[in-house]
């Protein structure tokens, strides 16, 4: 019974921040399964040239859907939870938190949206010899040496956003090894820094900033299964004011939305990898080897566990998707007929069902922020076609469901040149939730086949919980090993085969996709963002 789980702490608490949601998830700890939930909607905003959160609205985001979910589990099952078993937080990864030796935050958020960083990802790819995106959180700080912010002066730690989020309900400055991974470079063999790459730091900025010891700054390194301290009563007024909540509950080590998603989908072994769509859209592909060279489409992460991913990160997922249908679920209402969102996807997406192989000539680009894979530094959103394409419905929307697949594609592109075998990708996000849609066109995009579960709409918070539940099981087994075994044993997934037809027609839209891309150039080269 759920209720004697939540009484007995036989559960874990997973909270996810993504980029429009903060999810809170309880799962039972005998089964895996969701017994409760609570979420907040949150934006980030763009404040001077800046894409931030405010970490005020953190914590009342945090608060609120941690309320939800106490809230969901009295009503689902009469009892409200005072203490788990276990307590995991996940969040975007990348950007850059910096702290003073106070502890106070020195410059706002700058979230992994961020483009700012280019010389200095440049010139740090070329110095360590692997690819540093413009969101990694050394790219950031680089940057701010660059560009002699004076705050770097002061600078005496920094963090993504769940390593804030666990240090102000630990105590503890640590970071899961997976976010750890968009950080700073990770040495497979140590799980643990690179030592080497620390030092070419350090000596690269010596001029420029002589009291900077990165390894001084970075948190410390875990790895699934660690032990990363326990709930203080000051924690536990931060997720609970109303005093309820307990101190005392282990937490698991922060991790990022990638990792989190690698264990929602069961993708940490070599040869299978996932997809998460939502604001962003990536994919992480573990490797059986290192690859051959640096690519600058290929991030080189880890999994919680530590072992080597390619990552192909791309900054625009979904978004644009929504927008258009917020667009047809409008004109439902003023019809007369209204909508729910879900209906509305739902609707669209069988529609794309009808659509040609190839979207009948039309190009949809979802670039809302600014896209490195594909050279843009700023995002213009277009939709395009040319006097002979075929303008219906099913066509539109099947451009836009490819639209949100075209960087990402590129970039998988690049992996399979590599050499890089795939038996499986998993896909979670909320657009997969119309069964064999969108999995079926990514299956195409991707020539792989494509397996949807259970998990695909809970997504991060889940795996995070997931991760928390791990800590009382590491000792026995590895995290494979535990997600075989225990987690997904009776866990069936849908698989979809890509279907030839949908493999040529993308191919040959992603040929009028790249083909495209000047006019995206132009677009903001020509067209200010208004803002």
């Amino acid at each position: 019974m759920s209720a004697d789980a939540i009484r007995a702490a036989r559960t874990s608490l997973g909270i996810e921040l993504g980029s429009t949601r903060i999810k809170a998830c309880l799962i039972d700890d005998d089964t895996a399964a969701v017994i409760a939930v609570g979420s907040h909607e949150w934006e980030n905003q763009y404040a001077d040239g800046i894409w931030t959160y405010a970490l005020d609205a953190v914590w009342s985001g945090i608060r609120a859907a941690y309320a939800d979910l106490v809230a969901d589990a009295e009503r689902r099952h009469g009892v409200r939870p005072e203490t788990f078993g276990a307590i995991g937080v996940s969040a975007m990864m990348h950007g850059y938190l910096a702290f003073d030796a106070a502890g106070e935050l020195l410059v706002p958020f700058r979230t992994w949206r961020n483009t700012t960083t280019g010389p200095a990802a440049a010139e740090l790819s070329a110095l360590f010899g692997v690819n540093i995106p413009l969101r990694w959180s050394i790219a950031h700080l680089y940057q701010a040496v660059l560009d002699d912010e004076p705050h770097v002066a002061e600078l005496r730690s920094m963090t993504t956003l769940a390593g804030y989020v666990h240090a102000a309900l630990t105590g503890r400055n640590v970071l899961g090894i997976g976010d750890a991974s968009g950080m700073f470079p990770i040495d497979a063999a140590t799980h643990d820094y690179d030592a080497d790459l620390l030092h070419r730091f350090d000596a690269l900025v010596a001029d420029r900033a002589p009291a900077l010891r990165l390894a001084e700054l970075l948190p410390e390194v875990l790895v699934a299964g660690d032990p990363a301290g326990a709930l203080t009563a000051e924690g536990a007024a931060l997720l609970d004011p109303t005093g309820a909540l307990r101190p005392g509950i282990p937490l698991c080590p922060p991790e990022g939305d990638a990792g989190t998603g690698m264990v929602a989908t069961h993708a940490v072994a070599p040869r299978t990898g996932n997809v998460s769509a939502g604001t962003s859209i990536f994919a992480m592909v573990v490797l059986e080897q290192p690859l051959a060279y640096a690519h600058h489409e290929l991030d080189l992460v880890t999994t919680p566990a530590g072992d080597p991913v390619a990552m192909v990160h791309c900054n625009n997922g979904a978004s644009e998707l929504a927008a258009w249908a917020g667009l047809f679920g409008r004109f439902a209402a003023a019809s007369g007929a209204p909508l729910d969102t879900d209906a509305v996807f739902d609707v669209l997406l069988r529609e794309a069902l009808d659509g040609e192989a190839d979207a009948g000539g039309l190009l949809a680009y979802n670039h809302l922020a600014g896209e490195p894979i594909v050279g843009l530094d700023e995002g213009r959103p277009l939709f395009v076609r040319t006097p002979d394409s075929r303008l219906t419905l099913a066509n539109v929307m099947r451009a836009q469901l490819y639209g949100v697949f075209g960087t990402l594609s590129i970039g998988m592109r690049v992996l399979a040149e590599e050499g890089v075998e795939i038996e499986r990708m998993f896909a979670h996000g909320g657009m997969f939730r119309t069964a064999g849609v969108a999995q079926r066109f990514l299956a195409g995009a991707l020539a792989a086949p494509v397996a949807v579960g259970a998990s695909a709409a809970e997504g991060g918070a889940w795996g995070i919980a997931v991760l928390a539940s791990y800590l009382s099981h590491a000792a026995d087994t590895d995290l494979s090993g535990y997600l075989g075994d225990h987690v997904f044993r009776d866990v069936e997934a849908v698989v979809a085969e890509p279907d030839p037809a949908d493999a040529a027609g993308f191919a040959a839209y992603l040929d009028r996709y790249r083909a495209g891309l000047v006019v995206e150039a132009a677009a903001v080269a020509g067209l200010p963002s208004g803002r």
